[in-house]
């Protein structure tokens, strides 16, 4: 498998990347990658985070590959630092900045944009005092301030880029910080192999986290961290779906992420990494890799798939046969069962959402059923995949999740609530950024609001092949408007999940005729044999 699917994709992204860029040094937001707030002006600041975008640029311009049209063009060498002095000139006195609105002072946004920041002015081997005198003011900051939430890759980022500026800048001074960060990251990994994410395991922050780690064994070999990174590249091994591609709505945070760099640093060492990497590009040239193309989120796979083609390790061993085995993750709650010519991973803390492939290929995606509602005149969401510790029963031949279906979190914003946010940021918020963070985050991602709608989802192995039955009850089938099961429904704010991949061309089922006339307290039923 040619490693050059890694550059190929990566590079198509360049044109949009320089799209958002502001390109005129004569303006006053040349070096800005926020196009909403630099050419729109629909935005009263820009984002942090965009700044990231400098590292895919940088790049491009050190990828040696033919009709690679960025490979060592004075130009880009210019818009990267422009790209990072522009960081520094919009980032608050500390040093930090703002993602999503102001005076945030967001974790994630600081560390990507300071870690591309880095390793853009290495590879660039600039010379510019003011972008030293920024990133030490930015990894102070980082070194001291401590996020709401249990997001591991981002400790694991922020560990990566002390490391990386105590060398550039020869000292010792965030050593301690680095260590209280990679401690932190060692107390999240799960005994069963995942890093903590919010409410559990999300196998596409997961490889993030893995990148990160390989790096600083790559530049540390702390032994703790190598054996952190076996544990961690065994279980993402068996997230790989048998097509190629990896992740989905099954997983704690939705998403389709896939960071590629760091098995390739491992497999240095711990070949079983590479295959991963082998079947991922096996998906990528039949186009089943997830698109991330957007204003905000373009970047991290840019530069990682650059990296991984940069670092391709040329000596791999073949691949091997994936046998037929089941394996249960019992504090994550997720199950993978493979058999005869099935593969089936299903979400039991999440409801029985699963994914099913027959002879290598999806056949079935399922995000459990959805309602609409009328409630008091509006309409509201009930679901039945948000995370919840649900009734379960695992047998060799059965499986069985009943419970609860819960609100979606729909909140939408308005100008009211941005008014107000803004605001509560620009008096109070500015002082305490963690607080209304963390607020958010209760009332966008975390926590599960029940609804009074009872399931029942029972999956069955019985003449080679899965059968799905699925019940649900209703106290009152009178204000339900609509009824169905999709295929990559979310009901949670994250910032990299309900992207598209091609697995999701698969038609919605619509339920809504059965239940219209259903008695109350009645049950709605549904079996379904799955086969290729």
């Amino acid at each position: 498998m040619t490693k050059d699917l890694f550059a190929q994709e990566a590079l198509t992204q360049i044109p949009k990347i320089l799209t958002l860029l502001d390109r005129n040094p004569h303006s006053p937001t040349y070096g800005c990658f926020d196009r909403n707030f630099w050419h729109y002006k629909i935005i009263d600041f820009p984002s942090g985070m965009s700044q990231e975008f400098v590292l895919p640029l940088a790049l491009a311009y050190n990828t040696n590959l033919p009709h690679n049209p960025y490979y060592q063009q004075p130009a880009i060498r210019d818009w990267v630092e422009a790209g990072i002095l522009y960081a520094a000139k919009s980032a608050h006195k500390d040093g930090s900045c703002d993602d999503y609105f102001p005076f945030e002072r967001a974790s994630g946004a600081a560390a990507f944009s300071l870690l591309a920041c880095i390793d853009s002015y290495q590879l660039l081997d600039l010379k510019n005092q003011t972008l030293l005198k920024f990133f030490e003011k930015r990894a102070n900051w980082l070194s001291s301030h401590h996020e709401s939430g249990q997001l591991t890759n981002h400790q694991a980022l922020i560990a990566l880029c002390l490391d990386l500026l105590s060398e550039l800048l020869n000292t010792s001074q965030w050593d301690r910080a680095k260590m209280l960060r990679i401690e932190r990251v060692l107390a999240w990994q799960n005994p069963e192999g995942w890093f903590q994410e919010y409410e559990g395991c999300d196998p596409g922050y997961h490889t993030l986290t893995i990148s990160c780690l390989a790096r600083l064994y790559q530049r540390n070999s702390d032994p703790r961290l190598k054996d952190a990174l076996i544990k961690a590249v065994e279980l993402a091994q068996y997230f790989i779906h048998p097509d190629g591609s990896y992740g989905g709505e099954y997983a704690s945070r939705n998403t389709y992420n896939f960071f590629p760099h760091g098995f390739e640093l491992v497999g240095r060492w711990f070949p079983e990494a590479l295959q991963i990497n082998d079947r991922f590009l096996q998906g990528i040239a039949q186009g089943l890799n997830p698109c991330y193309a957007d204003d905000h989120i373009i970047g991290h796979h840019t530069w990682n798939y650059l990296l991984a083609w940069r670092d391709f390790v040329p000596e791999r061993p073949a691949l091997s046969p994936r046998k037929p085995e089941r394996m249960w993750l019992e504090n994550a709650k997720l199950l993978i069962d493979r058999r005869e010519n099935t593969e089936l991973y299903i979400a039991l803390n999440k409801g029985g959402v699963f994914k099913l492939f027959c002879d290598n290929k999806l056949i079935l995606s399922d995000t459990q059923f959805s309602l609409q509602v009328r409630d008091r005149g509006k309409l509201k969401n009930a679901v039945g995949h948000l995370v919840d510790n649900y009734a379960i029963e695992i047998e060799p031949d059965r499986i069985l999740i009943q419970g609860n279906l819960g609100w979606a979190k729909q909140k939408q914003m308005n100008p009211q609530n941005l008014l107000v946010l803004r605001i509560v940021m620009l008096t109070l918020g500015r002082f305490f950024p963690n607080l209304i963070r963390k607020l958010l985050q209760k009332m966008l991602i975390t926590g599960k609001q029940t609804a009074p709608f009872k399931f029942l989802r029972q999956v069955q192995w019985e003449n080679g092949q899965w059968r799905v039955t699925d019940e649900l009850q209703a106290q009152s089938w009178d204000n339900v408007e609509s009824a169905g099961i999709g295929g990559d429904q979310t009901s949670i704010y994250v910032v990299m999940s309900r992207t598209f991949q091609r697995g999701q061309l698969q038609p919605w089922l619509d339920l809504s005729d059965r239940i219209r006339h259903l008695p109350p307290h009645s049950t709605l039923k549904l079996e379904r044999h799955l086969s290729a």
